[in-house]
């Protein structure tokens, strides 16, 4: 008996895909796996939805917690931003999804796992590549990218097969959230010229209506934050708070043109309040303990780093260097950032830690400073010596 396991998600694709499996490939036996990586949804109506589409078997696994101390923190201890903006919301939920697809397609002797992601998009490569590190030599088919449909098509095969859909044609935007945030395409966004509009946006409140400015600190430990205001929480819980104080502000708001991996061009929307003040908190809280070697490193490797895993290489052994390149310099990021909110924006206002390498004497200007100035001189003069030996070789070269 040939049997498929399935990356499901509860949604018009998926459900389709488990019929499409049966009545398309020829698979005895579906296994649907829906992951809960902190995405706000009820999955009882997607497990009923995947049982009406004909699957064996439909498992929920809870990773919401994995997920934050594994991929969301370290995430966030890269400042992990692609192509300057993005916070990776989805690009780091899909090893995690297709790790537990892989896990489940082991236990069972699957002959194939399953995704629901077309040839256009990112997605393809982050599960594939993931379910070939977990499951080296397993068939992987991917429906969507077989097959093209339209959303319409689709709608009329799940209604013909009696699967009950929440998708209508006259939906606007392909969703996917969980733990870190939300990201938002299609319809309307598909025009790069439109403004994005506000129906667009859940877990951020327009900045027109956004409440007072008011201060947030963030305590940091090893580079992960961990509290709030004082108050000590998990990452996700920290991340959940952050999400609603500072979404109400309007702040993780990103409209970019992103350059995908598969070679084109997309318009994105996405909202990651926490992602953002954290990211910025974190970088404020290097400036003041790391020494100048280690920020200008870790600023380089930081957009390498963030591509890698955008490109869907989770499970690369570079990714794992660059990994143990970070741990080392977080070793002293502990701390404390006071970060304002205010409409539309989250600014640094304070910075402590007990390992700064800021001390106020060198850096004064008033009385009691320490900095040795007779030193300045001597340091300058040598600091000088190539250029000086370059201008003279000029000179000497100048055409009489």
């Amino acid at each position: 008996m040939a049997t498929a396991v399935l990356a499901y998600s509860g949604g018009l694709d998926t459900s389709c895909a488990i019929a499409w499996l049966k009545e398309d490939y020829g698979y005895d036996e579906v296994v649907a796996v829906l992951v809960d990586v902190g995405q706000d949804a009820d999955f009882e109506p997607a497990i009923a939805r995947g049982y009406a589409a004909g699957a064996d078997d439909v498992v929920l696994v809870d990773r919401t917690d994995a997920f934050a101390a594994e991929q969301v923190a370290k995430a966030l201890l890269t400042n992990a931003l692609y192509e300057g903006k993005y916070p990776l919301v989805s690009a780091l939920s899909r090893p995690v999804i297709a790790e537990a697809v892989a896990e489940i397609a082991l236990e069972l002797g699957a002959e194939a796992v399953v995704h629901g992601c077309t040839g256009k998009g990112n997605d393809q490569l982050r599960f594939e590549l993931a379910f070939k590190a977990r499951y080296p030599g397993v068939k992987v088919i991917a429906p969507l990218r077989d097959r093209i449909w339209t959303r319409d098509e689709e709608i009329a095969y799940a209604e013909e097969r009696g699967i009950p859909v929440e998708a209508k044609p006259t939906s606007p935007y392909s969703i996917d959230d969980n733990l870190l945030g939300r990201a938002v395409e299609a319809g309307t966004l598909e025009d790069p010229w439109l403004a994005p509009p506000e129906e667009a946006f859940a877990l951020t409140s327009a900045p027109a209506v956004a409440p007072e400015a008011a201060d947030v600190v963030i305590g940091f430990e090893h580079g992960l934050p961990v509290s709030l205001d004082g108050e000590e929480l998990t990452l996700a819980e920290l991340v959940a708070a952050l999400n609603a104080q500072a979404g109400a502000y309007g702040i993780g708001r990103i409209d970019m043109i992103e350059n995908r991996a598969i070679g084109i061009k997309s318009r994105e929307l996405y909202e990651a309040p926490a992602a953002l003040v954290l990211i910025e908190a974190h970088r404020a809280l290097e400036d003041l303990v790391l020494t100048k070697g280690e920020l200008d490193a870790k600023r380089e490797l930081e957009p390498k780093w963030a591509k890698l895993v955008y490109d869907g290489l989770w499970f690369s052994p570079l990714r794992f260097a660059l990994d143990a390149f970070v741990a080392v310099t977080q070793e002293v990021v502990t701390g404390d950032v006071r970060v304002t909110l205010a409409p539309g924006a989250a600014t640094v206002t304070g910075r402590r830690s007990p390992n700064a390498l800021y001390a106020e004497t060198l850096a004064s200007y008033g009385v009691g400073e320490t900095f040795p100035h007779a030193a300045a001189e001597g340091f300058i003069a040598i600091a000088a010596l190539e250029t000086e030996l370059a201008a003279a070789r000029a000179r000497k070269l100048q055409p009489a």
